[in-house]
């Protein structure tokens, strides 16, 4: 199949999957969208909301639809890098074994990532970056696709802890989960609220989410729009010659290198799910509050006029 081909299998593709996912959420159409480019770049999630808002079974519907393995992990204070990576055991032949944690699966729904202490949270990160693990000194590879979607309640901070910032930037997106409109909220209670259940059909297979992956870094991408998310990026740094008064004013640190790099595979993922064949700037404008937002660190002066992350980056692109 040509590339060409292939953009119009996938602009079908995630029309169908949308479908089977809205047989069982209602709305959260822009997460469920951010999340499919996520996936489709080959990047990580963070996703933040209140408890109840079906994070989980959006993540489990997401799985299924994509017909790849998803595995839950709840963080807590007491969890060790062991129950998530997996250990070695002493068999009955009393030899090493080595028995799989649940990071070896294809999409791991990290939840209340910021409930564990920092040497469990760091245990994650060979996984994100690499794919892979390594137990006693011995690497073993994760199944692709690989994707890890962690939620934070931004709501109770008492005895959590934060991510730091080099995790932080792991992630290529942050995903903000609002509360449903009224109208999404009547149909939500209609429909979980009695006894029919809706099954969800698997689209794809790993091959294909992978080819589609490929696919995405192959799009050809113009020098300016390169140039327009190197300079939204470079803008978010107050010590960078190219930052206004107003970032000076709000912003103690700004994004990194990674940033960058992912407002274009971001960009890419966006472009070729709308059908079209290269990424433009508003493309990059389309992904680059969910990107910049975890990057960008506000000073005390943005906390106390109430600047959110949102109105800053929208200020510079």
């Amino acid at each position: 199949m040509s590339d060409v081909a292939a953009i119009h299998n996938l602009v079908q593709k995630r029309i169908q999957l949308k479908n089977e996912i809205a047989k069982i959420i209602v709305g959260q159409d822009e997460v469920i969208d951010q999340i499919l480019i996520c996936i489709f770049s080959g990047g990580h999630a963070l996703l933040v909301g209140v408890p109840g808002l079906a994070k989980t079974l959006l993540v489990n519907t997401l799985a299924k639809a994509l017909g790849l393995d998803f595995k839950r992990i709840q963080f807590t204070p007491d969890l060790m890098p062991s129950d998530i990576l997996g250990s070695e055991i002493l068999d009955e032949n009393r030899k090493f074994k080595f028995i799989k944690g649940p990071v070896f699966s294809n999409i791991i729904l990290a939840d209340e990532i910021n409930r564990t202490p920092p040497k469990t949270q760091a245990a994650l990160l060979e996984a994100m970056q690499e794919r892979s693990v390594t137990i006693a000194g011995e690497r073993y590879g994760l199944d692709l696709p690989y994707f890890v979607l962690a939620t934070q309640n931004p709501i109770e901070q008492e005895g959590t802890y934060p991510l730091p910032e080099a995790q932080l930037d792991r992630f290529m997106f942050a995903i903000k989960l609002e509360y449903p409109s009224y109208e999404e909220e009547v149909a939500i209670v209609k429909r979980t609220t009695t006894d029919s259940k809706e099954n969800v059909d698997a689209l794809f297979t790993s091959e294909e989410i992978i080819g589609f992956q490929q696919l995405i870094r192959r799009i050809p991408i113009a020098d300016n729009v390169i140039e327009y998310a190197v300079k939204v990026v470079g803008k978010t740094r107050p010590a960078n010659s190219s930052a206004t008064d107003y970032v000076k004013n709000y912003l103690d640190w700004g994004a990194g290198p990674r940033a960058s790099q992912n407002l274009i595979l971001a960009a890419k993922a966006h472009a070729a799910f709308k059908g079209k064949f290269s990424p433009d700037i508003e493309d990059v404008k389309a992904v680059a509050v969910g990107i910049l937002r975890h990057r960008i660190i506000k000073n005390y002066k943005a906390e106390a006029e109430g600047l959110t992350e949102e109105s800053i980056i929208s200020n510079l692109l």
